[in-house]
């Protein structure tokens, strides 16, 4: 599948539904820089661990989606105790949407499965996947008017689809989900078993799915399975270099705008997307959630 320009409509154009998603994937810009939502004008992928800490949020320039930080919650303390309940989540959440605006949609408190974090938390990969739809079931009671994106969590591609299973159990059918976030690929998402685990969420029906931490071989390999993606492996990147030229005020460009939209513009170029400036329109079409 070859990946072209983003498609991008009104709000007022109605949501497709269940259809499944026949767009390119939508690719999110992961940042540790909130300010960015005001200034970059490209889809941002946000953590609240960075939003919490502003009195004055920034509006934002088109739509972006928030990542709830799990990942460094459970790597540095092996719970979400240090983390907000869900009740406090869900009101920083409303406050995202409405002051900063065009939230597209907003990750769970999820717990990761990968096994230095289970081996971290002495918890199995059942446990977790428990926890996930636990907290996802939380915040949809306590906020239903919030975009909560449910997320699939496990290893093994039967792991994912045991997670499936458990959110049918507690009422959810994600074959019928907007969008479904699939966690647990970020270091392995170029490799033939992120593309057996995607494969099988698309035999068991779930087809509009985010793939978390997905860059230029994860989305060249298996982006025809995904609805949307993000990375911010630019800074990473950026910080094993020398700045750019012109970029004299800092040591290195590893939070620089101007080598993050460069690095975003040459991951959509490898993978045969052309980089576009959106709209000041929500997406409301292929699954992605208004």
């Amino acid at each position: 599948m070859t990946v072209s320009t983003l498609t991008v409509v009104p709000e007022t154009t109605p949501v497709s539904g269940t259809a499944p998603c026949a767009e390119p994937p939508l690719f999110y810009l992961g940042t540790h820089q909130p300010h960015w939502l005001a200034r970059a004008g490209v889809p941002l992928f946000v953590s609240d661990r960075r939003l919490r800490r502003y009195r004055t949020l920034p509006r934002a320039r088109t739509i972006w989606a928030l990542d709830s930080g799990g990942f460094t919650e459970l790597s540095q303390y092996g719970t979400w105790t240090h983390g907000p309940s869900p009740a406090v989540y869900a009101r920083r959440v409303r406050r995202y949407r409405d002051d900063i605006g065009r939230l597209v949609w907003a990750a769970p408190q999820d717990w990761m499965c990968e096994p230095f974090i289970t081996a971290k938390t002495g918890l199995s990969v059942a446990e977790h996947q428990a926890r996930t739809v636990d907290n996802y079931r939380q915040l949809v009671d306590l906020a239903p008017d919030l975009p909560w994106v449910p997320v699939v969590q496990g290893w093994t591609a039967a792991d994912y689809l045991r997670c499936v299973d458990r959110y049918a159990a507690a009422g959810v059918d994600l074959a019928h989900a907007r969008l479904v976030g699939v966690g647990s690929v970020c270091r392995r998402q170029g490799t033939t078993e992120v593309g057996d685990i995607l494969t099988a969420l698309h035999r068991a029906g779930v087809t509009r799915l985010h793939g978390f931490g997905f860059k230029t071989l994860g989305l060249a390999r298996h982006g025809h399975l995904l609805t949307s993606a993000d990375s911010m492996a630019w800074s990473a990147q950026a910080r094993r270099e020398p700045p750019l030229p012109g970029c004299s005020g800092h040591r290195n460009c590893a939070n620089c705008l101007t080598y993050a939209l460069r690095w975003r513009s040459r991951i959509l170029a490898a993978t045969n997307r052309t980089p576009v400036q959106l709209p000041l329109f929500d997406i409301a079409a292929c699954g992605r959630p208004a």
